[in-house]
């Protein structure tokens, strides 16, 4: 589904056509304005685009208007995408663009204006960002490498799909995340285990684990989280003494080293929850999974998430997003980005989590980068509700 769908501003394509700024930002082509009806004709045109995309009867071609025809969810079928996702884009923008030539009687020499309205700067730019429909994923040049489709999706997009509820925005980031890493080779053999634990465990609140690491420390501090998380795998047997130093140090081991981390993953989520949530602002992320794995590792002689992977590259997003090379914040980052793309499906849960419980302190929040998909991509139950999504299909 998340390659399939797109979401269409069709209010903003319609003062696209009627102002000539239908190539990009800042780009206003004088007298070529056209006063062609979208709005008025929008829902012959949408019935036009889900007959052009159908393949066959009742396939899974979707096409719906929201908000009172001012938004436009699409849904390619299943049956055109044979070897590349991109056609989830493509067909849309193709079958929009017909659409209105056709229900809006559009000329031969007023044609070019409704494509390149449609399809913004492409293809003088092969990345068609300018264009009237917008995919969670983005197009496969811009992929980091093979399986990254699924982690190219901004932060902030996530969040403003789930109406910036944490534990969703979690939720439903962790499950790209994770199916990117399937995706990706990451998960063959005993390393299969290892990822499924830890989607359920910090993706899916197994256990409750979750839930009662934020519940009970609420009021505290990460490092309660940390102290908490700890006290919990020594109860359940996860973590159990190895040695005690001489100076009274306990150093721990773990018969199960991936069900450790899988706990230390969902403490990870916890303890950023806890934090940016008691300053309802986002831009300590990085800085609340640094330290809580550096608490974790002195607390206990164990590995952080992920085997120190999340701990590293929290130091290299946080010179991305606070440092000299700032300017973007928690929210445009993605599991695609140069920074974030080697730890494996723990990290960016975190980031969406963050950016759910900021107040709009960033500049670049998920109601400035993101309402379409918000709008559009929300009113989608799997999306909106990831866990009960999860949890019905089971």
């Amino acid at each position: 589904m998340t390659i399939r769908t797109g979401a269409v501003d069709m209010a903003g394509l319609d003062k696209k056509l009627k102002t000539g700024a239908i190539a990009g930002r800042g780009m206003v082509i004088r007298g070529v304005g056209r006063n062609i009806p979208v709005l008025d004709k929008v829902n012959e045109i949408a019935k036009s685009v889900e007959d052009m995309l159908r393949v066959e009867p009742g396939d899974d071609t979707k096409v719906q208007l929201i908000a009172g025809g001012k938004r436009m969810l699409t849904q390619v079928p299943t049956a055109r995408i044979l070897s590349d996702y991109s056609v989830g884009l493509t067909a849309a923008m193709g079958a929009l663009t017909h659409a209105i030539i056709d229900v809006c009687d559009v000329s031969m020499w007023d044609a070019p204006y409704v494509h390149a309205a449609v399809w913004g700067m492409y293809p003088q730019n092969p990345d068609p960002a300018d264009g009237a429909v917008k995919m969670l994923v983005d197009i496969p040049m811009k992929n980091e490498g093979p399986g990254f489709t699924l982690r190219n999706i901004p932060v902030n997009h996530l969040a403003a799909t789930v109406g910036k509820r944490a534990i969703q925005g979690s939720a439903l980031t962790m499950i790209l995340e994770e199916a990117a890493q399937f995706e990706m080779g990451n998960c063959m053999g005993p390393h299969e285990r290892g990822h499924l634990l830890d989607l359920a465990y910090e993706g899916l609140n197994a256990n409750n684990l979750l839930y009662n690491l934020i519940k009970d420390n609420g009021k505290g501090t990460l490092a309660d989280v940390v102290y908490g998380l700890v006290e919990k795998a020594k109860a359940d047997g996860v973590i159990k003494p190895k040695k005690k130093m001489g100076s009274g140090y306990t150093v721990y081991t773990a018969d199960d080293p991936q069900l450790w981390n899988a706990y230390a993953s969902a403490g990870l989520l916890a303890a950023v929850c806890v934090n940016c949530g008691a300053m309802r602002a986002g831009q300590s992320v990085p800085g609340c999974i640094m330290y809580y794995n550096v608490l974790l590792e002195h607390e206990t002689g164990m590995p952080g998430v992920d085997n120190g992977m999340a701990q590293g590259a929290s130091v290299s997003s946080s010179f991305f997003s606070h440092s000299i090379y700032g300017g973007g914040g928690p929210g445009v980052f993605y599991g695609n980005h140069i920074v974030t793309r080697h730890p494996k499906g723990q990290f960016i849960p975190c980031f969406c989590a963050s950016m759910c419980l900021d107040a709009d302190t960033m500049y670049f929040s998920p109601a400035r980068t993101s309402a379409l998909y918000g709008e559009v991509l929300g009113a989608i139950p799997e999306f909106a509700e990831p866990m009960k999504a999860v949890a019905g299909a089971v």
